[in-house]
């Protein structure tokens, strides 16, 4: 595959084979969004190479941006140069160290001599800062050519982690020696490892800005960051494919590119990665880090405070030398998520850690977008956004991810838990504990006991025997909760500050971990018996019958304070951005307090604010109203910066037949209201016409329902009337799974079915696959040529009205946003467009390439109304067509696939 260069509007384009004018126009204007700095909401639908646009358009511009920036550094340094510009245009410098411009404005009346002395010393500092940046640019790409052409420097870094691991041994031994016959003083003895579940002193309610767990001599690893994309999308596998697809482009032997992931994806110590859990691997991680820093420490010491046996390794893949071999290696070559961990496991340094340490130096780093879109993940992984372009790719869900993100719920059952194991922990060690700590662990047990009291229960009691005398949902604002449940004269940031800072959670969580499933051998088994008895309750399920240790940790509770302290954190939300939920469901252990978060533009707002650019894409990102006025205005952005752009679809159109068809066979007319979506005549309508295109189509049938019930409603309705042995005659039936794990397993299936019927023929000729509007089968899936040549959407999947979550945003939004002349409510028209968007992503499953072909069937009359076409996508709604009666949808059903297909299909109209 040759590369050829494309030129659009005089900007150069490296692509891999000549592109189609809609990839050209993307990237052109994709191109001019970035320079601009604006907000760009891209739709290219699947099939049209959107992935290869943005990296060719986006990688373009980082390449023309950095050699601009390089080629006013070198003027700028120039003797005799006037480094301020003199009135020019300012220099394209975004960086970090360049962000702040030099013209500042200059108190009225000054000094001439004052303001030549200060310019002057600008114009010094700015040249300094441009040698220091030069300078660093000229290190890192020396020692990545160093890394490039010598493979041999990882066996090195091995050979020196074994003389330290010797170095390291020799000290221990050393230590034991000194301690084995010194007995310190103390309040009581404590077991080994026990004193890091102590808490320390927390000496101060200020925030205080400390780097933990880093060593002094890990400060090299930290660079300037200079100007980067950050490439997200959903799922990890969808970042594999970006990664791969950037590989195959122009662009893949030149560009530093980092993938991010979770410790669960990047793990490569076996003894914490197969604790499975993700909580059970970040709490193991800081855990072995925490023993390394505290080992270092004890070594500085003359003699030990008190005997203790040896302290848990630290991880042997986090080392500083090896880590930095592996951010060079990282950013030498491109590399996806599994190249990255076999690299780690080679070179014994951590890819997790490894990879993050990498961001500062990289021009690409492709990240899950919950971790970009998460302040405290964002800061914790090393994220700054700050002159920065941020592309969100797959983003049709972009409101509801962040909605979800920072929207959290606590069960009955996990407050009383929460409360239990703190009271323990503070009975156990309270007489080491400082007054401070005493005095917040106290707060936090006040709290836990006036959540539970809120939803009617009894702290000092087992949430699963303890039913409540009022049932049923309560929704207040954040005000009115924190009133009624007599917490408002507590200090939530102050309380929110202390569990970062203490982390208080995870000490708890190890001191459940070490005897929430008490051994027999355990010294704590008689104090804790009660504890234990009532944390075995909280488990269904869990016998009194002795485990063995493995089995032991697999039934410890994960921390509920953890879940708790999302949840406080979350009432620090301005009042008028968030409610509290009351959900009482008979138990208290059923029942729940629930965070909504309103307003998701509050947390992306920091993000368009920072950046230099962001761009919003996806396959379908009709109705883009959302975007605008729920996400962008709310979050200040002015309706001159955002940008729209919508490509149509590489297709012919002949190769698309969209129809909408008002009434059946029988002159039924289709109206799958909630109301009279259940009655017998409407189920018996839908499963005529089915098997009337069932005739006609050849391969594949997909047809969506609005409900996982309502699928099975029909169902059962067709089998008892017969109509399901009157489809399986053409289409073998299959139905989606509502276990996950099941989904590849029927995919399979349904595929081998209709391969194995067009090679071998007769009266079987494909299948039909019913599925689920928002289910498994709706996003992600591509049913591309004979998997769906029809694709069928029964109803419209509007979202349950009664939902007080849904009720309680229709309202926000009422009240929040303006409404526009002749429209609908805010609030009305959300509830419409969570409709079109679901029916959107599903109707795309079909269409999946240039030769693709397919029909798409919308059966309800109410997709005939004007304002929904509009919602369709354009390259579906330019096409569609809306038929009264089904007589003339069927006639143009045949002759579309009859033509398509190549050969006559001699099947007439089902009475």
């Amino acid at each position: 595959m040759t590369n050829k260069t494309q030129e659009v509007v005089g900007i150069h384009f490296p692509f891999p084979f000549p592109p189609y004018p809609i990839q050209k126009d993307f990237m052109a204007e994709l191109y001019q969004v970035l320079e601009a700095g604006k907000i760009g909401i891209f739709e290219s639908p699947t099939g049209t190479g959107k992935s290869l646009s943005l990296i060719c358009g986006a990688l373009s511009w980082l390449r023309d941006f950095e050699q601009k920036k390089q080629k006013e550094e070198a003027r700028l340094l120039e003797p005799g140069a006037d480094p301020l510009g003199g009135g020019r245009d300012q220099p394209p410098f975004s960086s970090s160290s360049c962000q702040e411009p030099p013209d500042t404005l200059r108190p009225a009346g000054e000094p001439d001599w004052v303001t030549q002395f200060v310019q002057k010393k600008e114009e010094r500092d700015l040249v300094e800062r441009l040698k220091e940046e030069q300078i660093r640019r000229r290190k890192r790409e020396e020692r990545l050519q160093q890394t490039r052409h010598n493979a041999q420097l990882k066996y090195a870094t091995k050979r020196l982690r074994q003389e330290e691991e010797e170095t390291e041994s020799l000290l221990r031994l050393s230590r034991e020696m000194l301690a084995s016959g010194t007995q310190a003083q103390q309040l009581e003895q404590l077991e080994s490892g026990e004193e890091e579940l102590v808490l320390a002193e927390y000496e101060s309610d200020e925030e205080k800005r400390t780097a933990h767990g880093v060593d002094e001599d890990e400060d090299d690893l930290e660079e300037e960051h200079i100007t980067k994309i950050y490439y997200c999308s959903r799922t990890h596998s969808q970042l594999a494919q970006f990664v791969h697809e950037v590989q195959k482009s122009p662009f893949g032997k030149e560009t530093r590119l980092v993938s991010l992931g979770s410790r669960q994806n990047l793990c490569v110590n076996e003894d914490v990665k197969n604790l499975g859990s993700v909580q059970l691997i970040n709490d193991r991680c800081m855990e072995i880090q925490r023993s390394k820093h505290e080992k270092k420490n004890r070594a500085e010491e003359d003699k030990p405070k008190k005997r203790r046996q040896e302290t848990k390794a630290a991880c042997p893949f986090y080392n500083h030398e090896q880590m930095q071999l592996l951010r060079d290696e990282i950013l030498v070559e491109v590399k996806d998520m599994e190249q990255l961990v076999t690299l780690g496991k080679e070179a014994w340094a951590c890819p997790y850690y490894g990879s993050r340490f990498a961001i500062p130096a990289a021009q690409l780093v492709v990240l899950p977008y919950p971790m970009l879109l998460h302040a405290a993940t964002r800061e914790a992984a090393g994220i700054r956004l700050q002159g920065q372009v941020v592309i969100i790719d797959e983003a049709h869900n972009l409101i509801d991810t962040i909605t979800g993100i920072y929207s959290t719920e606590v069960t009955g059952s996990q407050l009383c838990q929460a409360h239990s194991q703190l009271l323990q922990y503070m009975e156990r060690y309270g007489k080491r504990l400082k007054a401070k700590n005493l005095m917040y662990i106290k707060q936090i047990l006040y709290l836990l006991e006036k959540f539970v009291a809120m939803l009617g229960g009894n702290i000092k009691q087992n949430p699963n025997t303890q039913n409540l005398s009022k049932t049923g949902t309560e929704l207040k604002t954040i005000n009115d909760f924190l009133f009624q449940s007599q917490v408002d004269n507590i200090n939530l940031f102050k309380v929110q500050r202390y569990f970062e800072k203490s982390m208080v959670s995870r000490k708890l969580f190890g001191f459940t971990e070490r005897y929430g499933a008490v051994l027999p051998s355990s010294r704590l088994q008689p104090k804790l018996t009660g504890f234990q008895h009532f944390l075995k309750s909280l488990q269904p399920g869990v016998t009194e019958a002795p485990v063995e240790e493995d089995e032991a940790r697999a039934l410890r509770p994960t921390s509920p304070l953890m879940h708790i302290e999302g949840f406080l954190a979350a009432l620090t939300t301005a009042n008028q951005d968030g409610r509290v939920i009351l959900s009482r469901q008979g138990s208290l252990s059923q029942s729940s307090l629930k965070f909504l978060l309103l307003n998701p533009a509050v947390h992306f707002a920091q993000v368009v604010k920072e950046c230099r650019a962001v761009v919003i894409a996806g396959g379908t990102m009709q109705p883009v109203s959302d975007f605008r006025e729920q996400l962008l205005a709310c979050a200040g952005v002015e309706a001159e910066r955002v940008v729209e752009f919508s490509c149509g679809h590489v297709i012919p159109p002949d190769n698309i037949l969209p129809l909408v068809i008002c009434s059946g066979p029988s002159n039924q007319q289709l109206e799958f209201t909630y109301q009279k979506r259940e009655l017998p005549q409407m189920m018996d309508e839908t499963g005529r016409i089915l098997c009337n295109l069932c005739n006609v189509v050849p391969g594949g049938v997909v047809c969506f329902f609005p409900s996982y019930e309502y699928q099975r409603q029909v169902h059962a309705h067709w089998d008892k009337s017969g109509l399901l042995a009157r489809l399986a005659v053409r289409k073998k039936i299959f139905q989606e799974p509502k276990r996950a794990s099941q989904v590849e397993q029927v995919l399979m299936a349904y595929s081998k079915c209709i391969t194995s019927c067009g090679q071998v023929g007769g009266t079987v000729t494909g299948a039909l696959l019913l599925s689920v509007v928002g289910g498994k089968m709706s996003e992600g899936i591509n049913f591309s040529d004979d998997l769906g040549r029809c694709v069928v959407m029964v109803g419209m999947p509007y979202p349950n009205i009664r939902s007080p979550e849904l009720q309680e945003k229709m309202a926000y939004l009422d009240q929040t946003l303006p409404r526009a002349p002749g429209q609908a409510l805010p609030g009305k028209a959300l509830v419409e467009n969570l409709c079109m968007k679901a029916v959107n992503q599903s109707i795309g499953r079909a269409i999946r390439h240039q030769r693709d072909f397919a029909s798409i069937v919308l059966l309800d009359q109410r997709y005939a109304r004007p304002s929904t076409l509009a919602k369709l996508p354009a390259w579906i709604r330019d096409r569609v067509e809306v038929k009264a009666t089904f007589g003339p949808a069927f006639a143009a059903m045949r002759k579309f696939h009859r033509e398509k297909s190549g050969h006559s299909l001699h099947h007439c109209l089902s009475p």
